[in-house]
């Protein structure tokens, strides 16, 4: 018999990496999706395509969306990547990309109708993130809800599973779990602002979020940050 589809949003940094190793290890046969939406890099995407080779995904798209759709720090050089922000504010920050989970899932989920894979898997966490609200596990339950009535294959009785692994993991035990599983995290990319060369801020909120992490996992950090950083 041949491994169950699914598809996977693997945007090139740790979690996306950590939930392709987990869906791997339970057996899926991975369809991967990244996108390309007018982001002020390109490193990310090319973090994807290493670690595509890595896992040795063999089917893997990625999705071109017009630059401006989206208007973030992330997509817009005019406006600043927030940078050294205090733990625990609760507000969102100008790095929030407008219903980004909310389309990119869309595409995944006409995606995987289409080739009859009936598990998505993304790589969010409710625990070590910027206060994104398409980050949460309500989120996704609504989204698995929705995708079951408004697709022939929940109507005709079957149904999607929107699978987050990591939406109860703290960034260091996310990264602890990828090394048991041999994740190569010097393949992945998580600064929102890095310089010409790739080299990671080191002061962003994913900057931050990553060095904490890999500290508190008690494993060394394989990012090259700017001098000084």
């Amino acid at each position: 018999m041949e491994p169950e589809k699914a598809v996977i949003l693997l945007s090139g940094g740790i979690d996306s990496a950590t939930t392709a190793a987990i869906a791997i290890e339970k057996g899926f046969a991975l369809h991967a999706l990244t996108f390309s939406y007018g982001q002020r890099h390109g490193i990310e995407i090319r973090s994807a395509l290493s670690l595509v080779r890595f896992f040795r995904i063999k089917d893997h798209k990625i999705i071109d969306i017009p630059a401006g759709v989206f208007r973030s720090a992330l997509t817009d050089a005019s406006r600043a990547v927030p940078k050294n922000r205090l733990p625990g504010i609760n507000e969102i920050p100008d790095t929030y990309v407008p219903a980004r989970n909310i389309l990119f899932l869309s595409y995944a989920l006409a995606y995987a109708e289409s080739i009859a894979a009936y598990h998505l898997f993304i790589g969010a966490t409710a625990v070590d993130y910027s206060g994104y609200p398409d980050c949460r596990q309500e989120f996704f339950k609504a989204f698995q809800a929705m995708a079951n009535i408004g697709t022939k294959t929940g109507v005709d009785g079957g149904g999607f599973f929107i699978e987050t692994p990591l939406i109860n993991m703290a960034k260091s035990q996310i990264i602890q779990k990828g090394a048991s599983l041999r994740v190569d995290y010097s393949l992945t990319h998580s600064c929102y602002d890095p310089d010409p060369d790739g080299l990671a801020c080191g002061a962003c909120d994913s900057c931050l979020i990553r060095k904490k992490g890999f500290l508190e996992a008690g494993i060394p950090d394989p990012t090259k940050y700017q001098s000084g950083k």
